[in-house]
């Protein structure tokens, strides 16, 4: 199978989508990887990595869209991207389709196979793709948050951690999955009160035996929410609901119980946030004002760590890679009931029920497509 790795265009986006080692254990399975000319460089991996594993170096994407079987990347194609994609191609990235109607409409009409990072399960039902790029985001939203509670950058004024005599700052934390537990434990070294919300009552369970002390769990209701806001002065979005739009547990109204300079972190903004007031900004203007409160809601915050990502996200996605090079896409997807659940577009077809129901589209189960 021919792979191609274009480079990515997204605003800010330095991660790429294989490493060289990766590309080396495909060539060793007899496949043929594009790379497109220092796609890699943003991330610490020159041309000459890439070569010495095995690649062929492609100046343009256009000529990479135009010759691979599978395009591999690690955010959504931009608009520029999908008009080069080809009926009986296969695109493996981060889609997120049920937070952007536009693309959902444009890709799907390109025809072309979209496998979804974020909706493929393991056995345990985990989401195995997501699972990485959730950690290491998990953990800069705490270190963002720190970043721009500082007076500087517009925030409070606040030490997360406090000094003693001084009280540290509190930290509420909505969804107790992998980006919440890596934010509270991030939060917790640093000396913060954390709030851990989640619906799962066993979640919460196994959350209080592992957490330090400093780390409270709370059921997620609004009632405990809005109680806890006018104390808090970072709050982390961390709630995910696999391939579907994030619920908005605070609203507008609702954040003007905060301090003005408290900030605002909400990881789930690329799945259309859990905070009302949240749209999506850039590494390059990562953060707004609403109400007096900094809002930090970039889409893509693992682009600012690429090397650590890009080495994170290969690991994880290199065995789906070769199951789909080695198989074919079809083959793959029937051989493995949790990879089948990343199909979330085939011939033009809606094949994730999360992205139909988000959108009032048609839903077809891919059981039936792929036959």
């Amino acid at each position: 199978m021919i792979i191609g790795v274009p480079t990515e265009i997204k605003n800010n986006e330095n991660r790429v989508a294989m490493t060289p080692g990766g590309v080396e254990t495909l060539v060793q399975r007899h496949h043929k990887v594009l790379i497109q000319n220092n796609a890699g460089v943003n991330s610490g991996f020159l041309n000459e990595a890439y070569i010495d594993a095995g690649a062929i170096i492609i100046e343009t994407a256009a000529e990479i869209w135009a010759t691979a079987d599978m395009i591999v990347k690690v955010k959504e194609p931009q608009p520029v991207e999908i008009a080069m994609a080809r009926k009986d191609q296969t695109v493996f990235t981060y889609f997120h389709f049920a937070a952007d109607k536009e693309l959902t409409d444009s890709f799907l009409k390109s025809g072309a196979t979209a496998i979804a990072y974020e909706t493929v399960e393991s056995p345990n039902h985990s989401l195995p793709l997501l699972k990485p790029m959730s950690e290491v985001a998990g953990r800069m939203a705490t270190q963002e948050g720190a970043k721009f509670l500082e007076k500087r950058m517009g925030g409070r004024g606040i030490l997360l951690g406090g000094v003693p005599g001084v009280k540290p700052a509190t930290v509420m934390i909505l969804g107790g999955g992998i980006v919440g537990t890596n934010a509270a434990k991030m939060a917790a070294g640093l000396g913060a009160q954390v709030y851990m919300f989640d619906l799962n009552i066993n979640r919460l369970r196994e959350l209080d035996d592992i957490m330090p002390a400093n780390v409270f769990t709370m059921y997620s209701t609004s009632a405990n929410i809005k109680k806890l806001l006018p104390q808090t002065d970072l709050l982390i979005g961390a709630v995910l609901v696999p391939g579907a739009k994030a619920p908005a547990l605070v609203t507008k109204n609702m954040l003007k119980l905060m301090r003005k300079g408290s900030v605002v972190v909400d990881v789930a903004v690329d799945q259309g946030g859990c905070i009302e007031t949240c749209r999506p900004t850039t590494h390059e203007k990562p953060t707004f004002l609403v109400h007096g409160i900094v809002h930090y809601c970039v889409a893509n915050m693992p682009g600012a760590v690429p090397y650590t990502s890009t080495i994170a996200l290969t690991n994880a996605t290199l065995p789906y890679v070769l199951k789909i090079a080695d198989m074919g896409p079809v083959d793959a997807l029937k051989s493995d009931d949790g990879f089948k659940l990343g199909l979330n577009m085939y011939k033009g077809n809606v094949t994730c029920k999360a992205v139909a129901d988000a959108f009032s589209m048609e839903y077809s189960p891919a059981e039936t497509l792929l036959g």
